[in-house]
């Protein structure tokens, strides 16, 4: 009886978390994508009393005006298009740096990791104003760029406000939570393993192939995750960093719901952003379950 309380006790906090704050707000916006735009943006009425009859104001003209538009699956792929670009360098850079702190000394581990964190401790925002000041046309790194290609023979380029500038904003945010997980893994390996391939006659490449990395695909895979979502509904860095020809699905949605007012077609879109997030993470926990099968 005392560990079923136990039990119950421990899972009904995190349970009514995503009851009250994924569940029912997510039933309220698939609602909302069948209802019809107010006069004065929101939501109109229900229904209407017409002849003493009630007239209901359900619609499907949202579903029809995202399917008809190919502007917004366009944006949704480019957008599927940025997050895929961070996670790719996100993994690019922070697998050698989880390697590098899984395997030094504790004392200099614990200062990387603190590192790696350190950004945590500073707003979000803050961080992409820095980042719009680095980035900025009159930045000493822009004019040392643009110095440099000048003398090479190029033309000056602009970073502020450019795809450029959001894909640099999107792997500074993210980079971290790509670094932890990938250290949490190969923290555990058994070095006796690559002594055994070392052995075995395995050069340095065929070791890190052939051992490491298929160990590591938990991390890889968390860490993709880890990246992936969160950047493909992003809408601050595009706004701060980006231009106009850099806005992503969530920068939609957000005019959709503040700016323009049209709830039910902003909701018809956090739906579709919704859904193409579950669909893409039970696509990735297929793949994760067979790669663990195989092994």
């Amino acid at each position: 009886m005392r560990d079923r309380f136990g039990k119950w006790a421990l899972s009904w906090p995190p349970l009514l978390y995503l009851l009250l704050f994924f569940l029912i707000p997510s039933l309220i916006m698939l609602a909302a994508a069948f209802r019809q735009p107010g006069d004065y943006g929101g939501l109109a009425p229900l229904y209407l009393v017409e002849d003493g009859q009630r007239v209901w104001q359900l619609t499907l003209d949202n579903f029809h005006r995202l399917v008809e538009e190919p502007l917004y699956l366009e944006l949704f792929a480019k957008s599927a298009g940025y997050a895929l670009t961070t996670t790719v360098v996100c993994l690019v850079m922070a697998y050698p740096l989880a390697w590098l702190i899984a395997r030094s000394g504790k004392k200099y581990r614990d200062l990387l990791l603190l590192l790696v964190i350190l950004p945590f401790w500073s707003n979000f925002l803050i961080r992409i104003y820095a980042w719009m000041i680095i980035l900025g046309p009159q930045s000493a790194f822009t004019k040392a760029l643009n110095t440099v290609l000048v003398a090479l023979g190029f033309e000056p380029v602009r970073l502020l406000f450019t795809t450029f500038a959001v894909i640099v904003g999107l792997v500074y945010v993210h980079l971290p939570f790509m670094v932890l997980p990938l250290y949490a893994n190969l923290e555990k390996h058994d070095m006796a393993l690559l002594d055994a391939a070392q052995d075995l006659g395995a050069n340095a490449w065929q070791r890190f192939w052939r051992v490491t990395w298929p160990l590591s695909l938990p991390g890889v895979f968390a860490g993709s995750a880890l990246v992936f979502i969160p950047a493909l509904g992003m809408f601050a860095i595009p706004d701060i960093l980006g231009g106009t020809e850099s806005i992503m699905i969530g920068n939609l949605i957000k005019q959709q719901i503040l700016d323009t007012r049209d709830w039910p077609f902003g909701s018809v879109l956090s739906i579709m952003l919704t859904g193409g997030v579950l669909l893409i993470a039970a696509l990735g926990a297929l793949v994760a379950r067979k790669g663990k099968g195989r092994g």
